[in-house]
């Protein structure tokens, strides 16, 4: 079976009633999780980023009180795992703000976390990777926001 284009499916979606979209929608939601979230974020929380951002930061704050500090290994594992949930965050928000205050968040709760990421080639990797998303993110931003976000990436912690 064939998979159609975006313009193909968006042109479907134009000339399809609004009763049976509603019910398209539930069906995606009803088989994915991911689907169901990114419904849940364009229903209820579009409208308001800096309160998204807010809830997604406490988010994080719980997840890195859960991380095994004790063992690398572990703790390794744990912050590949909010990463992943924060980058899927951050699509949710399609807004390369949202990407740039969020990952710089990430960043910090990292370096504030106690564990020597310098020791691990993996962590290392993975802090510098975050790192030069956030400068690909602050790029496109206009001037203002630009030296902004760069002033607090640059912030010591």
């Amino acid at each position: 079976m064939k998979t159609s284009s975006v313009s193909e499916i968006k042109q479907e979606l134009l000339n399809t009633p609004q009763k049976q979209l509603i019910e398209l929608c539930l069906q995606l939601a009803k088989y994915k999780k991911e689907n169901k979230e990114l419904l849940t974020y364009l229903l209820f929380e579009s409208h308001d980023l800096e309160a998204y951002i807010k809830n997604v930061k406490a988010d994080i704050d719980e997840q890195f009180e859960n991380v095994n500090k004790d063992n690398l290994y572990f703790a390794k594992k744990s912050l590949r795992k909010i990463l992943r949930i924060t980058s899927k965050y951050i699509r949710h928000t399609g807004s390369k703000q949202a990407e740039a205050e969020l990952l710089i968040y990430f960043c910090n709760s990292l370096k504030n976390l106690g564990i020597a990421i310098r020791k691990s080639t993996a962590l290392t990797n993975l802090y510098n990777q975050q790192i030069k998303k956030i400068h690909k993110a602050i790029e496109t931003m206009h001037e203002d926001l630009q030296h902004d976000y760069l002033r607090e990436l640059q912030k010591p912690e």
